[in-house]
Order: C-alpha cells, then structure tokens, then sequence
C-alpha cells in the first residue's frame, strides 16, 4: 500500500480531522471552563470518563475490526466524532447563553464526550489496522509515521483554525459545529471512495481473551509499558498547557478569551515541532523504532526540564515544542515497533492495545497535572519529568526495545510474506 494511494490519503484525513478537532477543543476548553466559573480540576476530571470509556472500549473495536471489516469500524468511528462534536457544541452554547445553569450545561458536555470515549477510538484502530494489512514489516515503520503525523498536522490545524470559528452567534461552541460538519464530510468521503477490502479474518487468539494475552506477551509488553509513560506524560501537558498560558498572559493583564490566540500559538508550534519530525527526519535519516524510542524519550524529557527552568510565555512555548518533537519521534516508534513485532492474525488486537493507551493515559494523569499545577507551577513538569526518564531508561536497557525487531525470526513474518490480509480493491498501490 502506497502512502500516495487513494486509501490511504482517505484514511489520512480520517485521522486528520479527528485530530484536528480534539484540538480545536482542547485549545477552547480552558476558557469555556474559566467563563463557566468552574474550578480547573472540575473541567479536567468531568472528561476522565470518556477516557475510560475509550480504554475500555478500544480492544472491543480492534476485535470487531478483525469480524466486520476495517472499513465499517472506521464509519462506526466517524459517527461517534460528529454525534460528539454537535452535542457537545450544544450544550456549550446552552451554558454559555444561559439557557442552561453551568453545572447542567458541563454535565451534558461531558456526557457528549463519553460519546466520543466510547466510538473516537474505532477509526484510528481500524486505519493502523488497515495499514498495517497492506504493508511488508520494512515498510511499516515509515507507513504508520504518514498515518501518525495525520494526527500532527491536525494538531496544527485545530488550535489555528479554532479561534476563526469563534463568532458572536455560537461564540466559544462555534469550533465544535465546524469540526462536526467536516467530519459528517469524511465520513461521506468514506463511504463512498474507501475500498472496503473485507476478507475473512480469523481474529487473534489474543483478541479473544480480551487481549489480555498480548498485556503480557514477552513480545509486545515493554512495548506498551514505554507507550503508557509517554502517553501519560503527553497527556498531562496537554491538559495544563491552556490554564498554563491563560496565567502566564493575566500577569500581563490579558483577560482569558484574550490568551486564546497565545494558547492557538504554542499549540502550532508543538504541532509545527511534530511535522518536523514525522515529516522531514524520520524519512530523512530511516529511523527504526529503537532509535525512535531512545530519541523520543529523551527529548519529551528535555522540553518538560526547559518549562521547569524557564517560565514565561516564551518558555511555555519552547518547552511544549520540545516535548512535542519527543512524542512525534516516540510515538511511531512504539505502535510499529509493537505492530512489527506480532503476527499478521494480532494486528487489530495489537492495534487495539495502542489505542487504549490514549484512554489511560487521559484517565488519571490530566487531573493530576492540574491539582499539581494549582500546588506549584512547575508541579506536572516534575512529574513528567520522572515518568520520561523511566521511558527513556527502558528504551535503552529493556532486552526487547533496545534491538528492532526484524523479519524472519519465528514471532514476524518473513520478508516475502503476504500482507496480513490480501489486498482490497485498490491493490498494492
């Protein structure tokens, strides 16, 4: 499968959108928060829920991706991002409008997010997935960093384009109906240009114990450990990054809607920072996965030391890039290095296993940020900190993650070997 195939530009912009669009709230969410009167830790916890139920519901998708096919999970997950978005930017409307009290407005905006907790992870398991039926071991790495900078360049694109969709008719809610329409546009896109591809699957033994198997699977299992930290970690900056800002520019005597575009500024450039990376040197310089790991790890650390030692506006700024370079290295790394490593019948349930760390990691960590924050500015970065350097340790001394993983040894495929599935209609393009 070609990155310049049709599919694959398709699945690319699933990814993009969805991407695009939970940064366009998180980006919002600080100030919708503020204007609500709601204490930080309030607006970081209501959403632990969704992240619980995108933990949960993650291996369930991976399976029904092996049963039904890839295409329609991803159909199934679009859904649930344009259901969220519109309800989502309803309620911030009734609440922002006084339609509705606060607390009443919040609560529905967290329950439209449990929709996109429990349908958000069925597209981007089920593209990896896809991807990963299509291509040889060799080219897997390089595949799946185009998928995952997908999500970079949305990262980009949510936070920038947000504040345009900020109007006097639906104000801070107008970024959720935008991200809704377009992604109602992908999913027609989907459904009529995507190629199906379905062949019969014999789901992984794996998948059918709840994928408990791969949890412990000698194979995989310092694979998920790295993934779990990094993801924690990204999660907890993040989530601090808004309020972060929304103080640094108040002690200038900016009101909070008035940081917005300051908020829009360092998301860009921790986006901008993660194309770099994804885009121009793990192509460049033919990175595998060890080296992606050892280089992410590292970096992700750095950036949270650089906010540590260098407060201000500016040293927000640099120390989000820099993080945002380490995931952009880290993250390929780990969901191909795990995907290399495993049999061609495990790639949903593998897949599946990535995903849910996305869950976790937005499950406890955000919160914890945040109350560290409120103790001490330089509280989460401290934390993330030491997570990161446990990351990094492991991608060096771990027996599994310090070599790659590498074709004809008896758990991969040999070089030669077929596709996980046979190719669908658009062939090996």
């Amino acid at each position: 499968m070609s990155p310049r195939s049709p599919a694959f530009m398709i699945l690319f912009v699933v990814s993009l959108i969805a991407s695009a669009g939970n940064m366009g709230l998180q980006s919002v969410l600080p100030n919708i928060g503020r204007e609500f009167h709601l204490a930080d830790t309030l607006v970081s916890a209501a959403f632990a829920i969704s992240a619980l139920m995108w933990t949960f519901t993650s291996p369930i998708w991976a399976r029904w991706s092996d049963k039904i096919g890839r295409k329609k999970v991803i159909l199934i997950g679009l859904t649930g991002f344009v259901v969220s978005m519109t309800g989502f930017g309803l309620a911030a409307t009734s609440g922002i409008e006084g339609w509705l009290g606060a607390l009443v407005a919040f609560g529905l905006m967290a329950t439209a997010r449990t929709v996109y907790g429990v349908f958000g992870s069925a597209s981007p398991i089920a593209s990896q997935a896809y991807v990963a039926d299509r291509t040889s071991p060799e080219q897997r790495t390089q595949a799946m960093s185009l998928l995952a900078s997908a999500q970079g360049l949305g990262t980009v694109i949510g936070p920038v384009v947000s504040p345009l969709f900020i109007l006097p008719l639906v104000g801070l809610a107008g970024p959720m109906y935008a991200y809704a329409i377009l992604g109602l546009i992908v999913l027609l896109a989907v459904w009529k240009q995507l190629p199906s591809g379905d062949v019969v699957r014999t789901p992984s033994p794996s998948g059918d114990r709840g994928d408990k198997g791969l949890w412990r699977d000698p194979r995989v299992r310092d694979y998920l450990l790295y993934g779990l930290l990094i993801t924690s970690a990204q999660a907890v900056n993040i989530s601090v990054l808004g309020f972060h800002i929304i103080d640094e520019m108040a002690a200038t005597g900016l009101q909070p809607r008035q940081a917005q575009p300051f908020i829009a500024v360092a998301m860009f450039a921790g986006a901008a920072a993660t194309l770099m990376v994804q885009w121009g040197l793990i192509p460049l310089l033919k990175m595998q996965p060890r080296e992606l790991m050892r280089w992410g790890g590292a970096l992700a650390l750095l950036g949270n030391l650089i906010s540590i030692g260098a407060p201000g506006y500016y040293g927000v700024v640099v120390g989000y890039a820099v993080v945002s370079m380490g995931v952009g290295f880290a993250r390929p790394g780990f969901t191909a290095g795990s995907s290399i490593a495993v049999r061609p019948h495990e790639q949903g349930a593998v897949a599946g296993l990535m995903m849910s760390l996305a869950g976790i990691g937005f499950l406890v960590p955000p919160v914890a940020g945040v109350a560290l924050y409120q103790m001490a500015e330089w509280g989460p970065f401290a934390g993330n900190a030491l997570l990161l350097a446990v990351a990094t340790v492991l991608a060096f001394l771990s027996p599994v993650l310090r070599f790659d993983p590498t074709p004809g040894v008896e758990d991969n495929p040999a070089p030669d070997a077929p596709p996980a599935s046979q190719p669908g209609p658009e062939g090996n393009r």
